[in-house]
């Protein structure tokens, strides 16, 4: 048996990804960055509805946005009391469409995308890369099960990051609120374990 190899895959984190409950932003479709956008009350039942999925895993480390969406869904799914907050895990920086829906933002400039079209005074792609990217080397440099709590476009960002190292890969992942998704490996490959779960309220 190769030791060195077990031990290496032993010791590879797990990393659950769960974006926060329904904003009235989320719900209407406006682009939500910086903005700090509170949860509805379905939102808070929605995250309620993770607390015994989550208390049956034992988080090593959990981390959290600064944006108060994620700090209330964190609370709200029972991690509250064991969160650090996390600035790279806030959500991107929209810049001038700040608060606008894609649809609109089509009336003026019908090729626009956030994945490939430049972001005035906001983030642009490489930009928020390179967030991403500086984030997994923490995570991994951490042992075992990682929850962190954030948003739509950037954990769909870090998805794609940790797979390919493309940030807009991204793009071809859907991510609900309220969800919950979990990165891994194959062996040694970084690779998607389960994406966009979303748990029925009782």
């Amino acid at each position: 048996m190769n030791t060195t190899a077990t031990e290496n895959h032993a010791n590879q984190p797990e990393i659950w990804l769960i974006r926060h409950g329904e904003t009235e932003w989320s719900l209407s479709g406006q682009h939500t960055g910086r903005t700090d956008i509170p949860l509805t009350d379905h939102g808070r039942a929605q995250a309620r509805t993770l607390r015994p999925v989550l208390a049956a895993q034992p988080f090593d480390l959990v981390l959290r946005s600064p944006m108060s969406r994620a700090r209330d869904t964190c609370a709200e799914a029972g991690l509250g009391g064991q969160a650090e907050e996390e600035p790279r895990l806030s959500e991107w920086d929209y810049g001038i469409y700040e608060g606008r829906k894609t649809k609109d933002i089509r009336a003026e400039d019908p090729d626009w995308s956030v994945w490939t079209s430049p972001i005035p005074q906001g983030e642009s792609v490489e930009e928020i890369q390179a967030r991403a990217e500086s984030l997994i080397q923490r995570l991994l440099a951490t042992n075992g099960r990682i929850a962190l709590f954030s948003h739509a476009h950037f954990l769909r960002v870090l998805g794609g990051c940790w797979m390919a190292d493309s940030a807009v890969l991204g793009a071809h992942l859907l991510l609900d609120t309220a969800s919950v998704s979990v990165l891994g490996f194959d062996r040694e490959t970084r690779a998607l374990k389960q994406w966009n779960v979303c748990y029925p309220q009782s």
